[in-house]
């Protein structure tokens, strides 16, 4: 009898694990139902029907109070983080810079890397075109907080 309440311990453990740990992983809801099955299975065949059905029973009751308890908001509550992000990326680059407006790079654009505008160190980047260090490029562009650039020819 004791390996049957252990069978359902179990089945509603790996339950719980799929619930909460491994979602969408399926191996442990699979392993859940045949340890909960296997359990009432044995429970008749060996047992009595009541016992099965007891055995049914507190898998079902089992069950259900892992869901009801682990899904419900309030029990998350105190494991979720609370605190609220104000700050934002800053300026946007727009505003500081020109389209046309040279710069040099420091790095390499393969299509991406830093360029010196200004005396200030800014991500850019180029519209496929590699661009060595140490070149002279012009701004054609923003895209979120990257310049968009193209080598100047000389």
């Amino acid at each position: 009898m004791i390996w049957i309440i252990l069978l359902v311990a179990v089945g509603l453990l790996l339950y719980f694990a799929e619930l909460v740990l491994l979602p969408g992983i399926t191996l442990a809801a699979i392993g859940s139902f045949c340890a909960l099955v296997g359990a009432s299975i044995w429970a008749f065949t060996s047992y009595s029907p009541t016992f099965g059905w007891w055995i049914v029973a507190s898998a079902v009751i089992g069950v259900i109070l892992i869901t009801v308890i682990f899904l419900r908001p309030k029990t998350w509550k105190k494991y979720s983080l609370h605190t609220q992000i104000n700050d934002s990326i800053g300026t946007a680059l727009a505003s500081q810079y020109n389209i046309g407006q040279q710069a040099t790079t420091l790095t390499r654009l393969a299509p991406m890397g830093n360029v010196l505008i200004n005396g200030t160190t800014v991500e850019a980047k180029t519209r496929g075109n590699y661009v060595n260090a140490g070149s002279t490029v012009e701004i054609i562009g923003f895209e979120n907080q990257t310049l968009v650039v193209a080598e100047v020819k000389d």
